[in-house]
């Protein structure tokens, strides 16, 4: 049993820190039933998660299966700081009221795929308010300016002569405090967090616990262009609150290599299971699009319901496969006050878009129909009338110029 649990907590880590230590937490799990403490740290910068943040919840999730109990840390008093971890620029600090409503979402989100009873939610402020400024001095005397430089991005900013606030060498000791507080037993984060991960072992050495937390760190997982890490700023995301349409279309949008990685990372499907769906593409008897519609489904499952990952799935389908229109298509009203409405600005009202700037572009490459015709004029301008927009092959919109 502990081999079957160490293959896949191994599953797709990029590191491992004190490998050790995790098979002797197992151990007493199937041995003497003793249950352990994994932390992960979420800091709510934004509302809506999107798959790249759910590497680590499926991570945790593998855990809980295995005895060990989240701790799920909200960074409530982190937040206001603003993790700088590869950050060229100071990060704008948070409100309180934003920081309420982006926990709020997060939650909600997280327990699609964390099991709530297994899961216990706290929160850095309700210690890092207590810790005072004495606190404060003792926590960073245990580290000096030169090993703080020695982050790759304090480094760069440094020789560029980028502005570093003071508050920002707090931060990856505030998150080691965290560990130091709850008594962490293992840490997970990206690859891009081991300097603050390893604080966590370093200060809870410092502070005289008689354990040091072992670290997991998870690759950071690319987005549907295959290239850079997945982002919402870079448009390749795929968000938890998708609709289940957008969501299963989007899954099957990426490659078939990267299909793998998705699997690898983000399906509870066993290694195994995989590794028999891989074999039979190589070997010809599974087509790549039956497989990858498979893991379009249980992603789409996962965030909204069976029912609608069926749905979604024939829609996809009727649009795709049979180039038909979808039945449920989003209707918009735009009132024209010279008359008409230019094509770019109709497109971002409806939705469509996020800019007339990208509206153009995307007329130029031939990805926008009006009634299913190719658009190649951009400054097109609608005459009252109904129209049937579309961008690209998935988003569609009804729009009545009056």
């Amino acid at each position: 049993m502990i081999d079957e649990a160490l293959k896949e907590i191994h599953r797709g880590c990029a590191e491992i820190i004190d490998n050790e230590r995790v098979e002797k937490l197992l151990k007493a799990y199937y041995d003497e039933g003793k249950t352990y403490r994994v932390k992960a740290g979420f800091d709510p910068t934004a509302p809506d998660l999107h798959l790249g943040h759910t590497v680590l919840l499926q991570k945790l999730a593998t855990f809980q299966k295995y005895g060990g109990r989240v701790q799920f840390l909200i960074g409530s008093f982190t937040a206001m700081i603003g993790d700088p971890t590869g950050k060229n620029v100071t990060r704008k600090i948070l409100t309180q009221e934003e920081i309420v409503k982006n926990i709020e979402s997060y939650t909600s989100q997280a327990f699609k795929i964390l099991d709530k009873e297994k899961t216990d939610i706290v929160y850095n402020n309700e210690w890092l308010d207590e810790l005072g400024a004495a606190g404060m001095l003792q926590l960073a005397s245990n580290l000096t300016v030169a090993r703080m430089l020695e982050r790759d991005d304090f480094s760069k900013r440094y020789a560029a002569n980028t502005p570093i606030a003071v508050s920002e060498f707090m931060y990856p000791l505030l998150q080691g405090y965290d560990s130091v507080h709850l008594e962490s037993d293992i840490e997970i984060g990206g690859t891009d967090q081991k300097f603050n991960l390893l604080m966590g072992r370093q200060l809870q050495k410092a502070y005289g616990l008689k354990k040091q937390q072992a670290v997991l760190m998870m690759p950071i997982l690319e987005g549907l262009d295959g290239v850079q890490k997945m982002s919402k700023s870079l448009g390749n995301y795929i968000g938890v609150s998708d609709e289940p349409n957008d969501m299963f279309g989007k899954v099957l949008s990426i490659s078939d290599d990267l299909m793998w990685r998705y699997y690898e990372l983000l399906s509870t499907k066993s290694l195994d299971a995989i590794a028999a769906l891989k074999q039979g593409v190589e070997e010809g008897t599974l087509h790549p699009k039956k497989v990858k519609e498979e893991l379009a489904l249980e992603i789409t499952e996962r965030f909204h319901s069976r029912e609608a990952a069926e749905q979604a799935k024939n829609e996809f389908e009727k649009v795709h496969t049979k180039s038909q229109i979808p039945t449920d298509i989003e209707e918009f009203s735009i009132d024209a006050e010279d008359g008409s409405v230019w094509i770019a600005k109709a497109l971002v009202d409806c939705k469509l878009e996020p800019s007339t700037s990208q509206a153009r572009r995307d007329i130029k490459q031939g990805g926008v129909k009006i009634n299913q015709e190719k658009v190649s004029d951009m400054q097109l301008q609608l005459t009252p009338g109904e129209y049937l927009l579309q961008v690209g092959k998935r988003k569609f919109a009804k729009v009545k110029v009056k």
